[in-house]
């Protein structure tokens, strides 16, 4: 199975209204950032032990590791959890500026240093959510 089927086959097995919710941001991700990388992260081990959530990714970039060593790895993720959506922006160094560029103008969501959870797409305001996204990948980009 390709990584869009395995996507598809995750978003579809999700209850109403988190499938379709979760339908509309996939959409509006891969308007907003055309091109990228897809992945798809089972959640599972090498073992085959479920360890997180599955998630999906969009983009890349290139983790470095203080041992010298590296991994790429997605630049944005979105995964199902027991309340909602949860949006990863990763590799933002500073920690606290999600939060405080978009935490007060998202809606009713919790922002952390790389993530933002929220219950469904009405609660937020999906527009400042996509902003976020793409300014993640560019701040992620300079690094």
């Amino acid at each position: 199975m390709n990584i869009p089927e395995q996507i598809e086959n995750y978003i579809t097995s999700q209850p109403e209204p988190k499938r379709s919710d979760m339908e509309e941001l996939h959409t509006r991700i891969l308007q907003a950032l055309p091109g990228c990388k897809l992945w798809f992260d089972d959640g599972k081990d090498s073992e085959n032990k479920t360890v997180s959530n599955p998630n999906i990714g969009y983009g890349f970039y290139t983790i470095k590791y203080a041992d010298g060593k590296t991994r790429e790895f997605f630049q944005i993720g979105m995964s199902a959890n027991t309340t909602g959506i949860s949006v990863y922006i990763l590799g933002i160094k500073d920690k606290k500026y999600l939060a405080q560029t978009y935490g007060e103008k998202i809606g009713k969501a919790s922002v952390t240093g790389y993530c933002i959870k929220f219950k469904t797409l009405k609660d937020i305001n999906v527009d400042v959510l996509i902003t976020a996204i793409q300014n993640g990948v560019e701040l992620t980009s300079e690094n």
